[in-house]
């Protein structure tokens, strides 16, 4: 028998947007690629995901810098607060496609409570305030 836990979070798509409540993380952040058989990055690390072709590491350029490693992307990371479901349908889709009609690329990552966003440095304002935007108009409508 598994050992599944019950659905956490909203999946509710509308109720999700209403409730985004972005919060922005005063670090800047980083990605490094690891090629395999590289030695293993043992510093503080906010995401850190295996490829074929090596390791992805998203740090803070600190980090980085204090362990001379080549980076790109200097990014910041949105939280966004709401409890979204594993399950949810449509709200990064909602999220992402919204930042996109202005031009802002963004990397998403889902975790088991929240989702992130890793948006450019200089677009993480002009992500906020369009976060906010996006929630206000759909509690509006709720």
């Amino acid at each position: 028998m598994e050992n599944v836990s019950p659905p956490a979070g909203i999946s509710d798509l509308n109720a999700l947007l209403a409730q985004i409540s972005p919060v922005l993380d005063p670090a800047c952040y980083v990605y490094i690629t690891l090629g395999a058989g590289s030695d293993a990055f043992s510093g503080p690390c906010r995401l850190r995901f295996r490829e074929a072709e090596g390791e992805t590491l998203v740090i803070t350029r600190e980090a980085a810098h204090a362990a001379g490693l080549a980076f790109t992307y200097p990014c910041r990371m949105i939280t966004l607060s709401v409890a979204s479901a594993l399950d949810a349908v449509g709200f990064l889709a909602a999220v992402t496609t919204r930042l996109a009609s202005a031009g802002i690329s963004v990397n998403p990552v889902s975790a088991y409570h929240h989702d992130y966003l890793f948006i450019a440095e200089q677009d993480a304002d002009k992500a906020m305030d369009m976060l906010a935007d996006l929630s206000a108009s759909k509690a509006k409508d709720a």
